[in-house]
């Protein structure tokens, strides 16, 4: 596939070799007009906005997954594979599983258990565990405890589900499973696949577990601490 590719328009060098990737394109816009110097857009194909500046002087560029393995699964494979970025920090919002897990506490994702069918592409006689760089999430845990940030490290659940009929996303935490989101497996099995480095650092946005909840101009701006840690992984 040449570049620019059916989903991103920016010209090959324009992205750095890490790419911050929230949700919310309109968290991606916030972080860029926050924290980066001399940025430029370099995509707004179907409003996925990306950009690209320096923090602290390194080069490191943000751009939306849109919601979904599927998603993010196309947006990861091509910045991987034609566009030669070697890191993707998703920084995400989730669902809590965990009651010590509170709305703004950040969840290190070292591992993504996932209910959907991602990795059945790569015809494995077995299960896949999606895992994250160890470099990366050694480096984040680090971080967070420079900045007295409250965080857990473990797995999470990626679901293909948002709204579950069987109502079943709790029997993950029988496992330990701390939160639940919708990317990260995918993600993770583009990194492996294509020799690269991924992680998943995720911000409590509510809790299936307690009653807390965040609005969404609250997930698009105020998840700050997931996001400094995140430029300093970059």
């Amino acid at each position: 596939m040449a570049i620019p590719t059916p989903h991103i328009e920016a010209k090959k060098g324009d992205f750095a070799d890490t790419v911050l990737m929230p949700g919310d394109p309109l968290r991606a816009k916030f972080i860029a007009e926050t924290y980066l110097e001399d940025c430029k857009q370099i995509n707004s194909v179907r409003g996925m906005l990306g950009y690209t500046g320096f923090y602290k002087g390194k080069k490191v560029s943000v751009m939306g997954s849109g919601m979904g393995q599927p998603s993010i699964g196309i947006y990861s494979y091509e910045l991987f594979n034609f566009y030669d970025v070697k890191t993707i920090i998703r920084i995400g919002s989730c669902g809590s599983l965990d009651k010590d897990l509170h709305v703004k506490d950040l969840i290190i994702a070292m591992g993504a258990c996932t209910n959907g069918n991602y990795a059945s592409q790569y015809r494995l006689p077995g299960t896949f565990a999606p895992i994250a760089d160890f470099d990366l999430v050694k480096r984040a845990v680090e971080l967070c405890e420079e900045k007295g940030v409250n965080y857990k490290v473990g797995n999470i659940l990626s679901s293909d589900t948002f709204y579950d009929d069987s109502n079943s996303t709790l029997d993950w935490a029988k496992m330990g499973v701390l939160g639940v989101e919708m990317e990260s497996a995918a993600l993770y099995c583009n990194a492996a696949r294509a020799h690269k480095k991924a992680l998943c650092i995720c911000t409590v946005s509510d809790s299936l577990v307690n009653d807390e909840i965040t609005t969404s101009e609250e997930r698009r701006t105020s998840f700050t601490k997931m996001m400094e840690i995140a430029l300093e992984l970059a």
